[in-house]
């Protein structure tokens, strides 16, 4: 497995329900509403999981391989893109089914999700896959589909300040020495035991515990 590619699975099954939902008679407003409540809770649920797992992933290995200042900015982006999406699906959820405000709020969140993906799949993912090593990947694309399954009836959303969730993820790293983060580099027997111990140090900090 591969957490990148978890993501882009993830992208498709949303372009797949936006598609679902032009195809619908506006008239049907019970599959309309079936359909839209599907994808608006899974559009927070990948939010939270890439922004629980991937997205301090991601700043890590940035900071580490010395592009510190290009994976923040891609983060603060994304978290953005995140804000807009939940505000538009929020707006949505404010008209009824099938009329004309609901409609161009949902066009609203299809069209935040879709800049998001895009730039997401060109930036974020791409550096993520050339940074991070095969193993560490796979522990977090692990720790990714378990958080999703946890929470497949969706969560609650919550906007969060762009600049406010960097620094809380680079300060939780500070207490890391830089070389230890050399993921990059890693081709020897540790490269397994310290993706272990990085994914079991931030399901700790980022992911809620179900108990």
């Amino acid at each position: 497995m591969d957490i990148t590619q978890l993501i882009l699975d993830d992208h498709h099954e949303q372009r797949r329900l936006f598609a679902i939902l032009e195809q619908v008679d506006r008239a049907d407003t019970e599959s309309l509403a079936a359909v839209w409540g599907r994808l608006a809770a899974f559009l927070e649920v990948h939010a939270a999981a890439e922004e629980a797992i991937f997205y301090p992933a991601l700043l890590r290995v940035g900071i580490a391989a010395r592009r510190k200042a290009g994976v923040e900015d891609e983060t603060l982006d994304a978290i953005g893109d995140h804000n807009e999406i939940r505000d538009a699906v929020s707006e949505a959820a404010r008209h009824p089914v099938g009329s004309d405000d609901w409609y161009a709020a949902v066009a609203g969140a299809n069209v935040a999700n879709g800049d998001h993906m895009a730039e997401e799949e060109r930036e974020g993912l791409t550096d993520f896959r050339r940074l991070a090593g095969l193993q560490q990947r796979h522990d977090l694309a692990v720790a990714f589909a378990a958080y999703e399954a946890r929470n497949i009836t969706g969560v609650e959303p919550v906007d969060k300040d762009p600049a406010a969730y960097v620094s809380q993820v680079e300060e939780g790293a500070a207490g890391v020495s830089e070389g230890s983060l050399r993921i990059g580099g890693l081709r020897n027997q540790s490269a397994s035991s310290l993706s272990a111990v990085r994914v079991s140090w931030w399901l700790s900090s980022h992911v809620p515990s179900t108990a």
